[in-house]
């Protein structure tokens, strides 16, 4: 696992490593270090206020002071719920489609069977693009077409997964209607729907977030956040951008836990977020 957070956070590291001065650590090397990793600077104020009040920065401090912002539950306790409903929220361009495929693949090679509903029905295209990745990694979709009701869609896919004792149900969604207003609506629809058809789900509501937009992607999730109240996050595309100290931001604004990242394009490269190994990586670029 470790080494999927080095791969995950190479460029981030890399931006860190390249602020080192000098072997010693003090406050303002390390406020130079977590602002080329994009942490946000009332972030890095905090940090600094709760060290020790030694200018020389030590390894324990540091990561103590750091967990502090990782305490959220890292996964809600699936249930033996069956099915068990995941419903997938985030702007198009976030990867939100991928990662829909790739959280499929990771509970189909767990063991588990796995259903896909195609509820972003504002966009052909992300019906399509749901159907490929669906026989790309031979799982169920229920789809319907393009300006159909999602919800309906939504209800259709828990109700199969209920008749035929499918263990998880992933349901996509709009990224994008023509105003936030018509947004919220249908989001909204979706939740109360996905209810009417069992009465647990969703189980999960999980923003998928871009990695690469850093500190900006956390206003987004606000936004959404705000329409549904979110139970998780996924972070994509993280082996691609410098920016993975705005994990902090996503953390500590939403006061959510970061489920899984995203940190290559294959179908296992998505990977539960463990805070202790990402820690551990940051403290062995920042001391080392």
């Amino acid at each position: 696992m470790f080494d999927f957070i080095k791969k995950g956070f190479e460029r981030t590291f890399g931006a860190i490593n390249s602020a080192k001065k000098d072997k010693k650590i003090t406050k303002d090397i390390l406020e130079d270090m977590l602002l080329e990793a994009d942490v946000a600077y009332e972030i890095i104020e905090e940090i600094i206020y709760y060290l020790p009040p030694q200018d020389e920065v030590k390894r324990a401090d540091l990561k103590r002071v750091m967990s502090s912002y990782f305490i959220y539950e890292n996964e809600r306790q699936i249930a033996d719920d069956k099915p068990f409903v995941d419903l997938i929220l985030g702007v198009n361009g976030a990867g939100k489609t991928t990662t829909i495929a790739k959280l499929a693949n990771l509970y189909k090679t767990s063991g588990k069977s796995v259903i896909l509903g195609a509820c972003d029905t504002f966009r052909a295209g992300a019906i399509e693009q749901l159907r490929q990745w669906s026989l790309k990694i031979d799982v169920p979709i229920v789809a319907t077409q393009q300006g159909h009701d999602p919800s309906a869609v939504a209800f259709d896919t828990i109700s199969s997964a209920l008749a035929k004792d499918i263990d998880r149900v992933i349901l996509d969604t709009a990224g994008r209607l023509q105003n936030q207003t018509n947004l919220a609506n249908e989001l909204s629809k979706i939740v109360r729907i996905s209810s009417k058809a069992y009465e647990k789900a969703p189980h999960r509501k999980i923003l998928i977030l871009d990695g690469t937009q850093g500190n900006a992607g956390v206003a987004q999730a606000k936004a959404f956040n705000d329409i549904v109240r979110l139970d998780g996050v996924i972070i994509t595309k993280l082996d691609g951008t410098p920016k993975g100290g705005a994990l902090f931001g996503v953390a500590r604004e939403l006061e959510l836990p970061i489920l899984y990242i995203g940190v290559g394009e294959s179908m296992n490269d998505l990977v539960k977020f463990n805070p202790d190994e990402f820690l551990d990586g940051l403290m062995d670029v920042i001391f080392g």
